[in-house]
């Protein structure tokens, strides 16, 4: 069975950007089926990091997930490795 794709992409905008800076959090659309549990264990499967926390919002059909990233580890850093910074 092949393994269906859970983060389409990462979001950046002027408050997201500053979310990131602030909060140490990451936006990206995701499927609107998938839980919270999935985007966490995607997130830290892919990065190697470790998420404190997913807050998932929908909007105009596509769902948000609002990644928290653990102290230890920078949002910043990975925003810049994906191309948002």
């Amino acid at each position: 069975m092949a393994s269906k794709i859970i983060l389409e992409k990462v979001k950046a905008t002027e408050k997201i950007v500053k979310d990131v800076e602030i909060n140490n959090t990451l936006v990206f659309i995701v499927d609107r089926s998938v839980s919270k549990k999935e985007i966490k264990e995607e997130v830290e499967d892919l990065f190697k990091v470790k998420v404190e926390s997913v807050r998932t919002s929908t909007q105009k059909n596509k769902k948000q997930a609002f990644v928290k990233l653990n102290e230890k580890f920078s949002a910043g850093d990975l925003a810049t490795k994906l191309g948002v910074l």
